[in-house]
């Protein structure tokens, strides 16, 4: 089976960091960028973390790219939530010794697409920012996305959506909350997009049982020991195992679509208002449908079980 080839467009961050050793140990998946982007820290962190993770996994022969340091048209909001000094659960992974590459974000994403043509998924699991600059400034390579998977919004579809939220307004995502120009240009953008919420991404039942925690100390690989260090630093601070694997959410559905169910929507992206920024307006009404308003694939429900599988075999491996 030929693998499905991604750009993992990513702020890292602890779970994008997981989600990049996800996604570099799956045979279904062949990365041929990791691009980084302003989010959960600043860009010349993201992208320094980006590099810690493929050299831990010894897969520096994947580009990274510096990407956009502040969102399209506004400053970047302090995230409420930590992920420690070093952006990666306080696992200090030495400095990295590889360079970045000598194209920025946008100039990688726009290339890459144009050399696989059809080809390209972009995993987003960051602000859309690197993402949407890149369609703007070579708009054709809007037609030639095969799909963009991203970690993006809350839609209401169930009590994590909001209970969970992790912007910093009562209903938004992080993601969208932090550059929600971005998500709106993304989302309109025609281009097949699958929006993995906290609906799916945030769910409790994404949770380790006694057995992967003992499976994780008696692992002798660097990236088993990056988890386990993950989850323990997110449970010393009152949440759960989840926080430390949101991203990798959007890898697993790049590998095996049958992990989450999805639902089909008319979406809207709140640009203006304090009180509901960044928010993903899903329109379910039986009548009077706004259907000028983008439609877009939104994950539902998640086979936890079998994603928890996926996630361990792949650390483990």
């Amino acid at each position: 089976m030929d693998k499905k080839k991604i750009i993992l467009d990513c702020d890292p961050g602890m779970d994008d960091s997981m989600a990049i050793i996800m996604a570099c140990k799956s045979d279904a998946l062949e990365v041929k960028a990791i691009t980084a982007v302003n989010g959960n820290y600043r860009v010349d962190v993201t992208s320094k973390n980006a590099l810690k993770v493929l050299e831990l996994i010894g897969r520096t022969d994947i580009p990274v790219g510096k990407g956009m340091p502040e969102p399209m048209v506004r400053k970047c909001p302090k995230d409420p939530f930590t992920h420690g000094k070093d952006g990666q659960a306080e696992n200090n992974l030495p400095d990295p010794v590889t360079p970045l590459s000598n194209k920025n974000a946008v100039e990688l994403i726009i290339d890459t697409v144009k050399a696989n043509p059809g080809e390209i998924y972009i995993l987003c699991t960051g602000p859309m920012s690197n993402v949407a600059m890149a369609m703007k400034k070579a708009p054709e390579i809007k037609e030639m996305i095969a799909g963009i998977y991203a970690i993006s919004g809350a839609f209401g579809l169930n009590r994590y959506a909001y209970t969970n939220a992790t912007g910093d307004t009562p209903q938004s995502e992080w993601n969208v909350y932090v550059d929600p120009e971005a998500a709106d240009i993304v989302y309109n953008s025609g281009v097949k997009l699958v929006a993995l919420g906290l609906d799916v991404a945030t769910h409790f039942d994404v949770n380790l049982t006694d057995e992967d925690i003992r499976m994780l100390e008696e692992s002798d690989k660097p990236e088993a020991k990056f988890f386990l260090q993950a989850v323990h630093f997110v449970n010393e601070r009152g949440f759960e195992a989840y926080c430390a694997v949101i991203d990798c959410m959007a890898v697993g559905y790049a590998i095996d679509a049958t992990l989450v169910k999805t639902i089909s929507g008319h979406v809207g992206i709140e640009t203006k208002s304090d009180l509901t920024l960044g928010m993903t307006v899903l329109d379910r009404r039986h009548h009077f449908v706004w259907e000028s308003l983008p439609v877009v694939e939104i994950g539902e429900s998640a086979d936890y079980e079998r994603f928890l599988k996926l996630l361990m075999k792949l650390v483990l491996a």
